[in-house]
């Protein structure tokens, strides 16, 4: 890139802030609906690529869709998991095309009870007109 400041000043697209969190938002909905329905392809469609994962300090990088293990879910459920609810999506920072959420949730048994508790950093990225997860830190 031959301006580099040019990677800290956000472009501006007319969108207001609620607009923007609210579209962020729908689409980290979207994609739990497809992963507590066993979707790998629903949650794939909702996810921008190339698609950062940093867990711990391992960096992954998804190229392309199709990254999961076909039996990812089967190897979830396996610890008793049945479904994964939020208890908190709070927004971090927002610009017209990104928005970073702190999200909390668990991973629960079918009688609600909770397996694990989880908050991690989720940025959601508008590109090409489209809502979708660009990175997840676990």
């Amino acid at each position: 890139m031959s301006d580099a400041a040019s990677l800290f000043v956000p472009p501006a697209d007319g969108a207001g802030e609620e607009t923007v969190v609210a579209a962020a938002i729908a689409c980290l909905d979207a994609f739990t609906e497809r992963f507590n329905a066993c979707d790998l392809a629903g949650m794939d469609a909702l996810l921008h690529f190339p698609h950062v994962i940093l867990s711990g300090e391992t960096l992954v990088v998804w190229e392309r869709p199709g990254q999961l293990p076909a039996a990812f879910f089967d190897q979830l459920k396996s610890t008793g998991w049945r479904r994964s609810t939020y208890h908190g999506k709070d927004v971090v920072l927002v610009s017209p095309n990104k928005v970073h959420l702190l999200v909390d949730y668990s991973r629960d048994r079918d009688d609600g009870s909770e397996i694990s508790r989880h908050r991690n950093v989720w940025v959601v990225t508008c590109e090409d007109g489209r809502w979708g997860i660009k990175l997840r830190s676990y």
